[in-house]
């Protein structure tokens, strides 16, 4: 069984699982966050297809994190979670996947969703099967706790590691998960850190032009405002 460890377990966020789980607590309660520590509906609506979470150290953005999963926790369980995550370490190939095995957290080990990663691996080319993009890579592991202390292991995933961004690549990966992921009980989260130490007035300006163009699904108005 090939299993891929924690690398930021007591580092981004707490090392233990007692400790983890009072730590995502505190995030559902924290002033910046919700407020209060949600209740799972599993028989939810499922109206969710999509999630924009940061994944910076939780200290920093769990909180903000945990509205989003705040809101899933009121939507259901989605059966499979594909993740679409940035690399940081330029490690591996330009754009990865990881088609089996696990990744465990100090809440247990979540399953890749081997059937659903072929599948998006037979739509496209560009991607490669490489685990060494992931092998160190933080910005899909951070979420894993969260949806952990939620679901359980009621659910599986598939990462996605971009190095390559541009929008021609995105537009070809978005085709090819968008095409399998089709009629199928799957949550997209893309994770991301839009604003890095600035203030909270550049933040809000910078990210409302972002925020605007995803929810006029306007990917050339996204990329043009991020290059800008």
């Amino acid at each position: 069984m090939k299993v891929r460890h924690p690398r930021q377990a007591g580092l981004f966020y707490a090392g233990t699982s007692e400790a983890l789980k009072t730590q995502i607590e505190r995030c559902f309660t924290h002033k910046f966050g919700p407020g209060r520590i949600p209740k799972v509906l599993r028989k939810g609506s499922r109206n969710i297809v999509g999630l924009v979470c940061p994944h910076a150290g939780y200290i920093y953005s769990g909180p903000i994190a945990a509205h989003a999963y705040y809101k899933l926790a009121e939507d259901g369980c989605p059966k499979t979670i594909v993740f679409f995550g940035p690399n940081h370490t330029g490690l591996g190939s330009a754009l990865t996947i990881m088609n089996e095995g696990f990744w465990r957290t100090p809440l247990g080990d979540v399953e890749v969703d081997t059937e659903i990663a072929n599948q998006i691996l037979l739509e496209t080319s560009i991607i490669d099967v490489n685990d060494s993009a992931h092998a160190f890579e933080h910005s899909i592991e951070v979420q894993l706790p969260f949806l952990q202390y939620l679901y359980g292991q009621s659910f599986k995933f598939v990462p996605l590691c971009f190095l390559m961004q541009d929008l021609k690549t995105s537009r070809e990966v978005g085709e090819a998960v968008a095409n399998v992921l089709r009629e199928k009980d799957v949550l997209i989260i893309a994770s991301t850190d839009l604003t890095h130490y600035e203030s909270q007035e550049n933040a809000e300006k910078k990210d409302n032009i972002v925020i605007k163009a995803i929810i006029n699904l306007d990917e050339e108005e996204l990329y043009s405002n991020v290059e800008s």
